[in-house]
């Protein structure tokens, strides 16, 4: 790769160095590292690479225009690698579109930045002026913080008569200055003396620094000072507190008085160094004014100097050894984040990409991540200290619709120290969760005659999902019907159901006695795309009301409202079957269940009816001051709340023999005739009775007209048979019920007496049978005996009349 002037830059191991001066502009270029990753520019978003290091000042920026990387400040070589043979700074550029990390290393070239100097500037030297020819006394050593030939090359002396300058390097490579007596000193001569050191680099250009020393000369002190140890080594933990006293120096000097008093003072020591420790010049007590800090500074070297009263001095160097402590927990930084990713997501996703970094060293700066183990992530390192975040297995929102994620990073110090960082991730909805009905099946209830619209029962449908994919919506499935798209179902007719409530209503009012159950199916489907639907069996079961009267079948009524008559023999003992009420209910259970009761009577106590079977029966047996027509009302009640009822009129005609009900018919007339020419002289009414002159001459004609031809056919076949003895009379019993129609029943009954009779010749009794009328609306009457021929032989009338039996013509 092409070196440009000053700058290099080479790809190691991944990884890519370039090299630049220190005390370039801001803005200066360092490499084109667009073009060394291959990064295209024009698919670069503003805020897709960023330059990441580890908590330390980014003295670098990238320019999204060009693809460069550029300084952003000026450097100062010697303020960040202080004494550093090789100055190196690391950082990282994330690749957040990509999710990826290159390493970058630029190295800081030294130059020629910083001219030599002493500290202090200005020295005072008290010499004896016993002091012998080749005496010598340390000089302080200039400092230059540039490196290698821009370091510190040599020194030199001022010309003067008394002293020279004697450099030796030790086995370290230090070179160490003396200043050597060359001229004995005379204080009575020359009291003080003046000298320039001057101290020069191998930089271009070179540039050099100067110290002024100042020789005062004294009387003769002929012992100096003499530290117990050439080097003093202390060993401090990093965390000891201000005021720790870390090494104490110790020397001692034979002279007497004032030569033998002892102050101790730094005679070479770093300026950081300096704002750390203190050097009581008593006691020679090196402590702490300031925290230690293994990670700015390890090592710290110093020397030492003894002087005592006379001017005499001796030095010592002191090497204070800071052990680290696991004073510092991981730091965790995160460098990309996916806030939020769906469910369906495969194993292996991204989250986030993490850089966890510990500022203590050896074991006390390794450090371990870890999440807990119950999530469904793991963590992978994927480069140096980047830890990527990714899912390890299925995610379902239903489960878990959210998760904080803790990272946390422990380093192995002991104890331990460690820091965590929580990383919220939103779980997004897919539509993977049909709609889940409450029930296996609904089961309702209506009451027949309900209103129109009126809520029959609600489904519920739930659905974990989220957002649309858990709105849910119900509909009606209809079932194909055998005529067809254009058949339409009751269901549909019926009911409907609320598509967001899952309400069901009624569209029309039901009839229990027309529709007793309705069968169906409701989906629930949700609004997913595409949408899923679950399907649910509803039997809604119409509940009976009380909405029907009871209906009489029998007796029958005629368009006029009138009914039939029936007939009862005035013999009747108590407990005899008169007729008997039939009635129907259209309601089911206890609302069809009937009771009858007889309302009202002409005659009270005469007639019961049974409560349950409608049988009206006698209750007593029939006065001759009773009434030959009883009228009756019968009533007929359900069981229902509130119960509903109907009557019927029921007529009886109370009569032995036909001659009874024609003279009580006869009398009836003449009453109702006599009533009306007494009630205020009007005229009797000619119309009734001569309707029933009429009638009766009619019936009689008729019967004797017809008993006439039955006998002429009857003596045809009974040949050598007897005559009928004379003298018969007639007998009804057993008289079948009838629809006749009229008010007082006299036509009703005598239109059945031209169908039935009963005849008695002499003291046998004899039975005619004629064809037998139509029974359809009666509900209960006498069975007739077996007829194998239209008319009887001679044999059965005999043995008919032997029996006493009453004789039925019909």
């Amino acid at each position: 790769m092409a070196r440009a002037p000053g700058r290099w830059c080479l790809a190691v191991s991944g990884q890519i160095r370039y090299s630049i001066p220190e005390e370039m502009q801001r803005g200066s270029f360092v490499g084109n590292i667009a073009k060394d990753l291959g990064l295209d520019l024009k698919r670069l978003s503003d805020r897709g690479v960023r330059l990441v290091s580890r908590g330390k000042p980014q003295y670098f920026a990238f320019d999204y225009n060009s693809g460069h990387l550029q300084t952003t400040e000026r450097i100062d070589r010697e303020e960040i690698c202080a004494g550093v043979e090789t100055c190196v700074l690391h950082f990282e550029i994330l690749l957040q579109d990509q999710l990826k990390v290159h390493g970058v290393e630029v190295e800081i070239t030294d130059i020629n930045d910083n001219a030599p100097s002493f500290l202090p500037q200005n020295l005072e030297l008290k010499i004896s002026e016993l002091a012998t020819v080749g005496s010598r006394f340390p000089l302080q050593r200039a400092q230059d913080p540039d490196l290698g030939i821009n370091s510190l090359k040599s020194y030199q002396l001022d010309n003067n008569r008394h002293f020279f300058l004697d450099i030796q390097t030790g086995p370290d490579g230090v070179k160490h200055l003396e200043l050597v007596l060359e001229k004995s000193l005379d204080r009575e001569e020359q009291a003080t003396h003046t000298l320039i050191l001057t101290a020069t680099d191998g930089g271009d250009p070179v540039q050099s620094g100067t110290a002024q020393i100042r020789v005062i000369v004294e009387d003769a002190n002929d012992n100096a000072p003499v530290f117990s140890q050439p080097v003093y080594k202390a060993n401090i933990l990093e965390n000891q507190p201000k005021g720790t006293t870390v090494a104490t120096v110790k020397a001692t000097d034979l002279d007497e008085r004032i030569n033998k008093e002892i102050k101790y003072s730094f005679r070479k020591i770093t300026e950081k160094a300096s704002h750390i420790f203190q050097l009581d010049s008593r006691t020679g007590d090196i402590t702490l004014v300031r925290n230690l800090d293994y990670e700015e500074s390890p090592l710290h070297e110093m020397e030492v100097q003894a002087s005592d009263g006379g001017g005499l001095f001796h030095l010592s160097k002191v090497v204070i050894a800071v052990k680290d402590m696991n004073d510092n927990a991981p730091e965790i930084a995160i460098s990309s984040l996916i806030s939020s990713v769906p469910e369906d997501s495969p194993p292996g996703t991204v989250i986030a990409l993490l850089n966890v970094h510990d500022q203590d060293s050896g074991e006390n700066g390794e450090v371990t991540c870890s999440i807990p183990s119950s999530l469904p992530f793991q963590l992978k390192k994927s480069f140096e200290n980047y830890y990527s975040l990714v899912t390890d297995r299925a995610l379902d929102r239903e489960q878990e619709a959210a998760y904080n994620i803790t990272v946390t990073a422990t380093d192995h110090g002991a104890p331990p120290l460690s820091a965590s960082a929580t990383i919220s991730l939103q779980i997004l909805d897919t539509n993977d969760n049909p709609p889940r009905f409450e029930q296996a099946a609904y089961t309702g209830y209506v009451r027949e005659n309900n209103p129109r619209g009126a809520s029959i029962l609600s489904l519920q449908a739930s659905d974990p999902d989220w957002g649309e994919n858990a709105r849910v919506t119900y509909s009606l499935l209809l079932p194909l019907l055998p005529g067809g798209e254009g058949s339409e179902s009751p269901v549909s007719s019926s009911i409907s159901i609320h598509s967001e409530s899952g309400a069901v209503y009624a569209l029309r009012s039901f009839d229990y006695e027309q529709l007793r159950e309705l069968r169906f199916q409701v989906q629930a489907q949700d609004g997913g795309s595409p949408p899923l639907s679950t399907n649910v069996s509803v039997t809604l079961w119409i509940l009976d009301q009380n909405d029907n009267s009871p209906e009489i079948l029998y007796p029958a009524s005629r368009s006029d409202g009138s009914t039939g008559v029936e007939l009862a023999p005035r013999s009747s003992e108590p407990g005899y079957l008169v007729t008997k009420v039939v009635a129907v209910d259209a309601d089911s259970g206890q609302n069809a269940w009937l009771s009858y009761q007889l309302l009202k009577a002409t005659e009270p106590g005469l007639f019961r009816v049974g409560l349950q079977s409608g049988e009206i029966r006698t209750a007593r047996s029939v006065l001759d001051k009773d009434a030959l027509k009883q009228s009756l009302v019968v009533l007929v009640k359900d069981n229902g709340q509130p119960p509903l009822s109907a009557s019927v009129s029921v007529t009886v005609v109370l009569a032995d023999s036909l001659p009874q009900i024609l003279s009580e018919l006869s009398s009836l007339s003449a009453s109702a005739a006599a009533a009306a020419g007494g009630g205020g002289g009007a005229e009797p009414q000619p119309g009734l009775t001569l309707y029933l002159g009429i009638a009766v001459a009619s019936v009689s004609g008729l019967f004797f007209s017809f008993l006439l031809g039955l006998l002429a056919l009857r003596l045809r076949r009974w040949r050598n048979s007897p005559l009928l003895e004379s003298g018969a009379s007639g007998n009804f019993s057993g008289v079948p019920v009838s629809q006749f129609v009229g008010i007082d029943g006299v036509r009703a009954f005598l239109h059945s007496y031209s169908q039935e009779a009963s005849l008695t010749a002499g003291s046998r009794k004899s039975q005619l049978h004629f064809p037998q009328p139509n029974y359809s609306n009666t509900l209960s009457s006498q069975k007739s005996c077996d007829v194998k021929d239209p008319f009887l032989l001679g044999e059965e009338i005999i043995g008919n009349k032997e029996d006493g039996a009453p004789s039925q013509v019909s």
